[in-house]
């Protein structure tokens, strides 16, 4: 992996601008579970159908229990950054890193300091109001459903939901419109902890446009065999020796 890993540090000491796509593999090294595969929550464990739209519309306050389970379950207390999102927000304050690009919703990438991200599908740490949009932090609404005093609601007489994309929603047109010009104007992107299956973040690599492309995932993605790179390992270990090859130890 040395001489693979060198290579990608050149190519981005000598790229103007390098944008990094991540996914649910990024975060499992903090303790949050993945939601789809072998080991994923949907399924026993959780119903996907009882995070629905319809769901939150029909029967907010049984939406609301529900989703105090999921949270946590998925952001245990002591949950933190780890390696590899400490390496991309070096990577992006030292380095040629332009922006992070998540699928993911557990503001870790914030957390370590990340400052221009983009959260595809929102953010579990906030809630916003249905109605006219106000947003405040999620603990607040989390304790007031587990006192039972749920569902939270707005002064404006709305019902706050979580701040993250619901099944049977569509992304913010904003977020993805930013993510595809982010991706058109990179020189290497870079996929990390991402499968790649989930639409439309799936598809933005095929934005690229001659950009150097690396893959940093376990397992095998729809770009694995048209990559640059193509690392099948830990990404708690790769990016950290990535940020130290290109920006000194």
């Amino acid at each position: 992996m040395d001489d693979t890993l060198t290579a990608l540090a050149e190519d981005l000491q000598a790229a103007d601008s390098a944008v990094a796509l991540t996914g649910a593999g990024l975060s499992t090294a903090s303790g949050i579970p993945s939601f789809r595969g072998e080991d994923g929550i949907w399924g026993e464990e959780f119903d996907p159908q009882s995070f629905h739209r319809r769901r939150f519309r029909r029967d907010p306050g049984g939406f609301w229990e529900d989703r105090l389970r999921l949270q946590e379950r998925m952001l245990p207390e002591d949950v933190a950054p780890n390696a590899a999102h400490n390496a991309l927000a070096r990577l992006e304050r030292e380095g040629p890193l332009t922006a992070v690009i998540t699928q993911n919703t557990d503001g870790l990438h914030a957390e370590a300091g990340t400052e221009r991200l983009i959260e595809l599908h929102g953010n579990a740490r906030r809630v916003v109001c249905g109605d006219c949009g106000t947003q405040w932090d999620a603990e607040w609404a989390f304790d007031l459903v587990e006192d039972g005093d749920g569902p939270p609601t707005c002064e404006c007489g709305g019902i706050y939901k979580p701040d993250v994309v619901l099944f049977g929603e569509d992304l913010t047109p904003e977020a993805l419109s930013t993510a595809r010009e982010l991706v058109a104007d990179s020189d290497v992107l870079i996929v990390a902890g991402s499968s790649l299956q989930v639409q439309p973040a799936a598809s933005l690599p095929a934005r690229r446009d001659g950009a150097t492309l690396a893959v940093i995932n376990y397992d095998l993605t729809p770009f694995t065999a048209s990559a640059d790179y193509d690392f099948r390992a830990d990404v708690t270990e790769v990016l950290p020796a990535l940020a130290d090859a290109v920006c000194g130890l």
